[in-house]
């Protein structure tokens, strides 16, 4: 038996196979063990193939691999899409019943379980519920306690009456004991639970849910995959503490009202994809030359234009560094695990506050969409820190002020920080203006004063660079001659594939860098390595090319860009391959 079990539902978009796909995770997990999921879905509402993908073990996962155990099929296309990961011993569950899957074939090395999900749904109090029947069904084939999946359709269903619910049970029990009594079969899978206790999230959700913790009372956004799942965790939970969550008309309102409530005091808080940053570049050099502390997550998915909405990619990178006229200092973050993007997103906006800058927080749709498991305590609300920066009040505002007795917002400073005061502070009004300012925020076009502004602004990013800590994340052998740099939601399956070649007797260093800009300073780790690979997912390399400019040496890239994120084994066996034609040429 494998050391953990691969499930999979898939259908066509509009079969709620998300929803399947969430409920079976949430019974994983709170059975006691780990899970990892994946999701393939198309950039449609109906139609298309889609699939949700729940990797579980009682170790901890962090990737997805190339196999799958258990398969729901609800179409015969599913069948197709996932041959290559099916295996000897492999289960395949479909209603036979169904005109389409009356002449599904299943391969021979394989076991079919025909149930008549539909016929046994409807007994069960209505067609809809086919799904889960589904899942009693596989229950039974993983030999899982059905108990645990009660427990997550309660959770699914519980604001939708009783009755639901009772009829939801009743159909997965419905599953289960069709498998049971019509199958006699030994089935190869024993999923054990533990009593641990976890909290199952994906990345924006953990977005969501680091802006809170850290002071976030405001939040302007439009819908976009795959960013929009922020603003559904926001909604109904910053009210709570006195926030407000305004879902605008477009991206060019979302940040516009964003950074209003920024110059009003509140911590603030859009998030977009690609196309949304497009958007709101113009308002990002205003945020930048008025000051204003504000946090923009970028969801990055499979570009330029439309591109693939519903697909991987991290090729937002340089629109993120340069994207905007003019020369605009900034942040950006890039967490690289789901536990990390709340995290970083409490940094994000402490860095913003503190430095008076635009910062980009930037995940990917594998990290934003991927739903993982954790312990509780990973999430320390009591290690939340809010560092609100260099904020004067009454007490002290005299220090700041002009000959002429003007509050200076922009007053020059040898760290590039200036005072920020509060509406409604005494003395602390002020004017602010995207054009070129003095020290009072007056526009003006004085020579000297533009010098010294610039300066002032691109200080801060310098001052930066010195006060805080930016380092990589390391793991791996640190001895290795091999060094392989990577960002973003790579880590997990890097993680894992570094594992697979250490049992392959190649050792390998990882540097996993959560910092684009200001970003660690590689050299050393890049002279001391004998090969050296990036990691990435995009066709040019871009996090490759600011290696290079660093260090001023080359590097060997591993590169994906066709919508589909790496997986563990098949990272093992690029890595292995870009070194062994290293060592040819």
């Amino acid at each position: 038996m494998a050391a953990d079990f691969n499930w999979a539902v898939g259908g066509e978009a509009g079969d709620g196979i998300d929803s399947t796909g969430k409920i079976f995770a949430q019974a994983l997990s709170r059975a006691g063990r780990h899970v990892f999921t994946s999701k393939d879905f198309a950039s449609r509402i109906r139609g298309g193939y889609t699939a949700y993908k729940v990797r579980t073990s009682v170790d901890k996962v962090q990737s997805v691999v190339d196999r799958l155990d258990v398969l729901i099929a609800l179409t015969p296309r599913t069948i197709e899409e996932n041959l290559d990961e099916l295996h000897e011993g492999s289960v395949i569950i479909y209603d036979g019943e169904r005109t389409t899957m009356q002449d599904v074939e299943i391969p021979g090395e394989m076991t079919g379980i025909d149930v008549p999900l539909k016929r046994l749904a409807e007994e069960a109090g209505g067609a809809i519920m086919r799904n889960v029947v589904a899942l009693g069904a596989a229950c039974e084939v993983a030999d899982f306690p059905i108990e645990n999946l009660d427990s997550a359709l309660e959770k699914r269903f519980a604001d939708k009456g009783q009755k639901l619910v009772d009829n939801n049970k009743e159909a997965a029990r419905a599953g289960r004991s069709y498998v049971g009594e019509e199958y006699d079969h030994e089935f190869d899978y024993d999923l054990e639970t533990t009593d641990e206790d976890y909290v199952l999230l994906n990345g924006d959700e953990a977005i969501g849910m680091g802006a809170i913790a850290a002071g976030c009372r405001f939040y302007a956004g439009y819908p976009i995959t795959p960013a929009t799942d922020v603003m559904t965790y926001l909604t109904g939970r910053i009210e709570r503490y006195g926030g407000h969550v305004v879902q605008a008309e477009d991206e060019l309102s979302a940040i516009n009202m964003a950074l209003g409530a920024a110059r009003g005091g509140a911590r603030s808080m859009t998030a977009t994809s690609g196309p949304g940053i497009d958007l709101m570049t113009e308002t990002f050099g205003l945020i930048a030359t008025s000051e204003t502390p504000l946090v923009i997550c970028n969801v990055m998915r499979s570009g330029p234009s439309t591109g693939m909405p519903t697909k991987q990619e991290q090729g937002d990178l340089n629109q993120m560094l340069y994207g905007g006229h003019g020369e605009v200092p900034r942040f950006v973050l890039a967490p690289t695990t789901i536990d990390e993007c709340f995290w970083k997103t409490v940094e994000a906006f402490n860095l913003a506050e503190k430095y008076q800058l635009p910062v980009y927080l930037t995940a990917d749709l594998s990290m934003a969409v991927t739903e993982q498991t954790f312990s509780p305590d990973t999430f320390d609300m009591d290690a939340v820190e809010v560092d609100r920066g260099f904020v004067v009040d009454e007490a002290d505002i005299d220090d700041h002020m002009s000959d002429s007795g003007g509050f200076q917002p922009h007053e020059i400073t040898d760290d590039g920080v200036s005072p920020r005061a509060f509406p409604g502070t005494a003395d602390g009004a002020h004017m602010s203006t995207g054009l070129e300012h003095d020290e009072q925020g007056r526009r003006t076009e004085d020579t000297e004063m533009r010098v010294a502004q610039v300066d002032k602004r691109n200080q801060k990013v310098e001052t930066a660079r010195e006060r805080e800590d930016w380092s990589p994340r390391e793991f791996g052998d640190a001895d290795a001659d091999t060094l392989v740099i990577t960002w973003g939601s790579n880590e997990g399956a890097l993680a894992e594939a570094v594992e697979m070649l250490d049992d392959e007797g190649l050792d390998v260093r990882v540097l996993s860098v959560p910092y684009v800009f200001p970003r660690p300073d590689l050299t050393d780790d890049v002279e001391a390595a004998e090969n050296v690979v990036v990691v990435e997912c995009n066709e040019q390399g871009q996090f490759a090319d600011l290696v290079e400019h660093d260090v001023l040496a080359r590097v060997d890239r591993v590169n994906k860009y066709n919508g589909v994120r790496f997986k563990a084994d098949e990272l093992a066996a690029e890595i292995k391959a870009t070194l062994a034609e290293g060592a040819e040429a």
